[in-house]
């Protein structure tokens, strides 16, 4: 079997900037709450008639310029996102018309903030078994339209922000490149953190006014349970990665996570028992991206020189579902 590895990565947030001065005129909140219960700052959310294919798109766009391959050489599209344009079809399909491809496969995956590594893990076997040549997998997500940006909405609005990360897979060298995927689930935990509705169990999706007055169609999170689950999913899965592969964190150049919350961060490090600068942090810049905050993360710390040729690093993630999942890569 080939082993796969990203030759070519990008990404792109929308212009608009939404700071923590900003939300304190929507939501009743301030700067000092905001950072030190998230550690953000900043976040961009789209404009009117902007959508997560039009993110996707340029993002896609840089990641092939970096591989140096043109649409002629695709040979499949993943997508990870939470928020397509449309209910369905998925934005794979739209990127197989934006970006002028062939009638490839095309498809979008629905696991929340995991849902870049679960790609990643789908697109390294289409790799592995001669399938395909070239993948290009997006994450992205634009969850900024489901938000409440009031007071009542205060907890979870002020988290939120838009983006998208694209990377270009490719056989790799043996011993290097992708070296391991680990996914997981635990599904009786998905009213922790979901979007009820629109739902196909209820005439009319349930957009009636009693279940709208609700604001059943709002992104819910219980936030304690989120926090619980995840300081201990991610030095798990991890530590999983590490073991499959004989390394120790000693080995490890930086640990790439799910922007999700700093304090969360914080605590895998503590738990990990390293320091932080060995794991990546922009949720400052950009708030909680969802599927993309992983490639976003993984493009700027490469900017950065926090690896390079030859280092390993650990991606990691925690999402609704309950997912989480982790990959360990040796960059070439």
């Amino acid at each position: 079997m080939k082993n796969s590895k990203i030759s070519g990565m990008g990404f792109h947030v929308p212009e608009h900037i939404v700071t923590n001065a900003d939300l304190e005129e929507m939501m009743n909140t301030s700067d000092e709450w905001i950072r030190s219960r998230s550690g953000i700052e900043e976040r961009r959310w789209i404009s009117e008639g902007e959508g997560g294919s039009d993110l996707s798109l340029i993002a896609s766009e840089k990641a092939m310029e970096m591989a140096g391959v043109t649409s002629n050489d695709i040979d499949m599209v993943i997508v990870g996102t939470a928020s397509s344009d449309y209910y369905f079809p998925g934005i794979g399909a739209q990127l197989q018309d934006m970006l002028s491809l062939r009638t490839i496969g095309a498809f979008d995956i629905r696991v929340g903030c995991s849902a870049f590594i679960y790609g990643l893990s789908i697109a390294d076997q289409f790799i592995k078994t001669g399938h395909c040549e070239t993948v290009l997998l997006v994450g992205v997500d634009v969850l900024s339209p489901a938000l409440e940006k009031n007071p009542e909405g205060r907890d979870v609005g002020v988290l939120f922000g838009d983006g998208a990360g694209a990377v270009i897979i490719q056989p790799g060298e043996e011993g290097s490149g992708i070296l391991s995927t680990h996914l997981h689930s635990e599904g009786k935990y998905l009213k922790d953190l979901w979007v009820e509705l629109p739902s196909f169990r209820i005439e009319g999706r349930g957009f009636d006014e009693e279940r709208i007055k609700a604001k059943r169609h709002r992104l819910r999170m219980n936030g304690r349970e989120v926090f619980k689950h995840a300081v201990t999913r991610f030095p798990e899965v991890i530590k999983e990665a590490l073991d499959a592969n004989n390394l120790t964190m000693d080995d490890i150049a930086q640990v790439i996570p799910h922007q999700a919350n700093f304090r969360i961060t914080e605590a895998v490090a503590k738990r990990l028992n390293v320091d932080m600068d060995r794991i990546y942090s922009n949720i400052h810049r950009y708030g909680n991206t969802t599927a993309a905050t992983i490639p976003i993360a993984m493009c700027e710390a490469y900017e950065e020189g926090k690896f390079k040729a030859d280092d390993h690093i650990i991606l990691a993630a925690f999402g609704s579902g309950f997912t989480w999942a982790s990959a360990a890569i040796k960059w070439i």
